[in-house]
């Protein structure tokens, strides 16, 4: 209690002045007033009982007036506004449950806005790429989202015991103020219109000594009308001014009020003791009380007392905050994302205290913050978080809840509708693209998420060009998600022709569809027609067999193949087949002839399908009739060297065999980039198992290995780019049963470089490391410096007929040399020169990487 050392003297008002005002952030727009004490605050008035006796007359008119204004009108918002999409929503305030008996703080979102037009999340062609700058990102950048402040506020009275805080209690910055006051009621059919001339009888207005300007104590309003309905906000100087005698702080509750908490008050009032009041500053210091955040009802009592106006604020502390819980996503079913953790790790530093609704406003703004930064763009405290008489705080959250998902096709020019006005159809059916999708409905949305949903989408290899937007959906805090699709052609055709020494003059064919019947099958044709044979190759490949939930691709294929095979093959001379009806005729290099068919599964080992696979197993089957032939297709079982007698070419003798085999196999890639890569190891292993049916009755056991590790590295200093240190190691073995057609070849582009295709070595068994050094020179062009090593462990005689033997080949050995790469469509081009231990030198052709 704070009183004026002097007696203090009443001054004329102009309009009455409320005996009890109550309010909750009232938006009256008044200047600051710095108001004189009357007649010197320095010197007492004898205020006579004349004086005392009109003081109450006005006292209890003022009274009178302000319990008929009633209480302001609140607007809630009914649409709420996420900055970070574009998309706007529109939620409804959940009924508050009777039941409960708690203050309310709405923290709505710009409701002066109207929906946009949805913008798309888009990704463009050269964010697939990994390793780049902007590897993975989506064209669309969210903004943040926008600050939430606290506004002026207003009270609401209450009929029970629960106190409600109106929704711009906590508001967005640059919203339109949620508080509106009421309409002032009509003025009493007894008391004449302001307008309206006075009767002639009529009794001069009253006037209260001390005021000036005559004015008169009241004057009455004019009947409320449509024209006159709107609320006036009064002027300063129209503002009836009274003499503060005392101001005094209480609360509604039996427990004392903390003193900190009446210094609070104190503090931010402009209420003083000795000074004038009016109406608007009364307003303005409820205000600022209110705006501690200390408070959950703040209202004004004036009253009148021998020596004046005794101004009465009476304050309703907020409980002291116990425990914030998150509420997510009510009444759709959908859990929250963020760990409960993260509530006690925002709030924590203000359990214990007494609540205050700006550090729980911060902390609003800092649990909206964990959403962002963890990729939930639309998330945010929506509604009016429930304040309990112990202190548990309750907010309620909107996460962006993906209520559908649909797929739209746009022409190359970004249409989406034909001429006719029809929505563009694609080839591609929607599950292709659905079941690459993470999200799904009944998902949270996550821009992360989108983004790499994005990438697979793309990686799919069917579309030029892939975007996303948000069109809102059903429910006000939910979205539906629009994938954006332009496909590219799918299918190619082409031709060759020429002349080789394994088919004579030939001429083909080749056919490629990458998306049969819009599935996302693919389908390969290759036809070849020679002089001396008909050649063929036909794959169809499922890379994700539909429904199921793994991920699992296969592959069929049938084909006819002729080659050279290496293993009779020498760097001076060659075995040549033998006619058994003319052993003197000159003979032609063994041609290996396979035809059959397959089938091969593979599936990655991850529990999670839509993250990287860090095993893949595969599992297949695969017939094959081989059969040994001479230029001109004849079956031959025989082959010769010159002056050395003749061996078998097949393991049955009969110059065919029939080979059914089992294989089953695993990778592990870790590489930071498939086609490039600068770090992390890749290995694969494999086993194929022979059954002895058919011809040969063969019964092998194949195993086989490689390791490769990448090292980053910075030795020379040609070009900026990456440079890496790759090492491989590569061995396999037969075990049972072994066709020399089937024994492990060294030596060529693939193997030891600098020395010719297969002239190094073949074997039973073998081993073989490689060591290359890779940087860039300038541009598309890099080079690389290598070394080559291998050897079959001299397991050369353990082939049928030794054929090494017979073609003097080393069994052991190694290469080293210099290469180029030049990228192009198609992959790096590699041109390599290569010496050996032997002295030679070779140069290597091919397309794509060593290993």
């Amino acid at each position: 209690m704070r009183l004026s050392p002097v007696f203090l003297a009443v001054v004329a008002i102009a309009s009455p002045l409320a005996g009890i005002m109550v309010a909750k952030g009232e938006t009256v727009d008044t200047s600051a007033l710095e108001i004189e004490p009357i007649n010197g605050a320095e010197n007492p008035v004898d205020v006579s009982p004349q004086v005392k006796q009109e003081n109450k007359v006005v006292v209890a008119r003022l009274a009178d007036q302000l319990e008929a204004e009633a209480q302001p009108e609140i607007i809630v918002p009914t649409e709420i506004h996420v900055p970070t999409t574009t998309t706007t929503f529109s939620t409804a305030q959940p009924k508050q449950p009777e039941a409960v008996v708690v203050p309310q703080v709405v923290v709505p979102i710009d409701t002066n806005k109207t929906p946009e037009k949805t913008q798309d999340l888009e990704l463009s062609t050269d964010a697939i790429n990994p390793g780049t700058e902007n590897s993975g990102l989506v064209r669309a950048n969210p903004e943040p989202a926008e600050s939430v402040v606290l506004p002026e506020v207003s009270e609401t009275k209450n009929t029970s015991n629960q106190t409600e805080i109106t929704p711009d209690s906590l508001t967005a910055q640059g919203a339109a103020p949620l508080l509106r006051p009421k309409p002032k009621q009509t003025t009493p059919s007894n008391q004449p219109p302001v307008n309206q001339q006075p009767a002639p009888n009529a009794p001069e207005p009253e006037t209260i000594p001390g005021n000036n300007s005559d004015q008169p104590a009241e004057q009455p309003e004019p009947p409320a009308t449509p024209e006159n309905a709107e609320p006036r906000t009064p002027s300063a100087a129209d503002e009836a001014r009274v003499l503060v005698s005392e101001v005094v702080v209480r609360t509604t509750t039996t427990a004392p009020l903390p003193k900190e908490l009446e210094d609070e008050v104190y503090r931010v009032i402009r209420t003083q003791a000795g000074r004038t009041t009016t109406r608007s500053q009364l307003q303005e210091d409820i205000n600022a009380i209110f705006t501690t955040g200390f408070f959950s009802d703040v209202r004004a009592e004036p009253e009148d007392t021998p020596l004046g106006v005794r101004v009465s604020f009476i304050v309703q502390p907020n409980p002291i905050l116990r425990k914030v819980q998150v509420d997510a996503n009510p009444g759709t079913g959908v859990p929250s994302v963020l760990p409960a953790t993260i509530a006690e790790e925002v709030f924590k530093e203000q359990y214990g205290k007494i609540l205050n609704l700006r550090e729980l406003n911060q902390g609003i703004q800092e649990l909206n913050k964990r959403y962002r930064d963890q990729g939930y763009v639309l998330a945010q405290v929506i509604g009016s978080p429930q304040v309990a008489a112990d202190g548990t705080v309750v907010l309620r959250v909107a996460e962006g809840v993906v209520e559908d998902i649909r797929v739209r096709y746009r022409t190359k020019e970004g249409q989406e509708q034909d001429a006719q006005g029809n929505p563009i159809r694609g080839r591609t059916q929607d599950y292709i693209v659905k079941r690459e999708l993470q999200s799904k409905p009944g998902t949270v949305f996550n821009r992360n998420t989108v983004q790499k949903d994005l990438q697979r989408v793309f990686g799919l290899g069917l579309f030029e060009d892939v975007n996303v937007s948000l069109d809102p959906g059903s429910d006000p805090s939910k979205v539906d998600v629009v994938v954006n699709l332009v496909e590219r052609s799918s299918g190619s055709i082409g031709a060759t022709g020429g002349i080789s020494s394994a088919s004579g003059l030939f001429a083909g064919i080749s056919y490629q569809q990458q998306n049969l019947n819009g599935r996302n099958q693919k389908l390969g044709a290759e036809f070849q027609v020679g002089q001396r044979e008909l050649l063929f190759d036909l794959r169809f490949t499922d890379p994700w067999i539909a429904g199921d939930p793994y991920r699992t691709s296969y592959t069929v294929n049938a084909f006819r193949r002729r080659s050279i095979s290496l293993i009779f093959d020498g760097e001076d001379r060659n075995i040549e087949t033998v006619n058994p009806n003319n052993p003197t005729e000159e003979g032609d290099r063994p041609r290996v002839l396979r035809l059959g068919g397959g089938v091969t599964f593979t599936r990655p080992l991850s529990k999670d399908v839509f993250q990287p696979a860090e095993w893949t197993a595969l599992a297949g089957v695969q017939y094959q009739r081989v059969s040994i032939r001479d230029a001109d297709g004849n079956l031959r079982s025989l082959g010769q060297v010159p002056n050395e007698p003749p061996i078998d070419l097949s393991f049955s003798g009969e110059g065919k065999d029939d080979l059914l085999t089992v294989q089953l196999g695993a990778v592990r890639d870790l590489r930071n980039n498939p086609l490039q890569p600068t770090d992390g190891s890749f290995l694969r292993v494999g086993v194929d198992q022979s059954l002895p049916v058919g011809l040969g009755n063969i019964f092998l056991t194949r195993l086989r290995g490689t390791y490769t590790q990448f090292f980053p590295v910075k030795f020379t200093n040609f070009a900026k780019g990456p440079q890496a240190l790759a090492v491989s190691l590569q061995a396999g073995t037969v075990l049972g049963d072994l066709p020399p057609y089937e024994a492990f070849s060294l030596g060529g582009t693939n193997s030891v470089r600098g020395y010719d295709e297969g002239a190094l070595g073949s074997g039973r068994s073998f081993v073989q490391a490689t060591a290359e050094y890779r940087f860039p020179v300038f541009s598309v062009i890099s080079g690389v410096l290598f070394l080559d090593v291998g050897s079959d462990f001299g397991t050369g005689k353990d082939v049928p007929g030794n054929p090494a033997r017979l073609l003097d080949k080393p069994g052991s050995g190694y290469g080293y040399g210099i290469g180029i790469r030049i990228q192009s469509p198609l992959g790096p081009i590699r041109l390599d020169y290569g010496l050996n231990d032997e002295g030679g030198n070779r140069i290597h052709f091919g397309i794509g990487e060593r290993f």
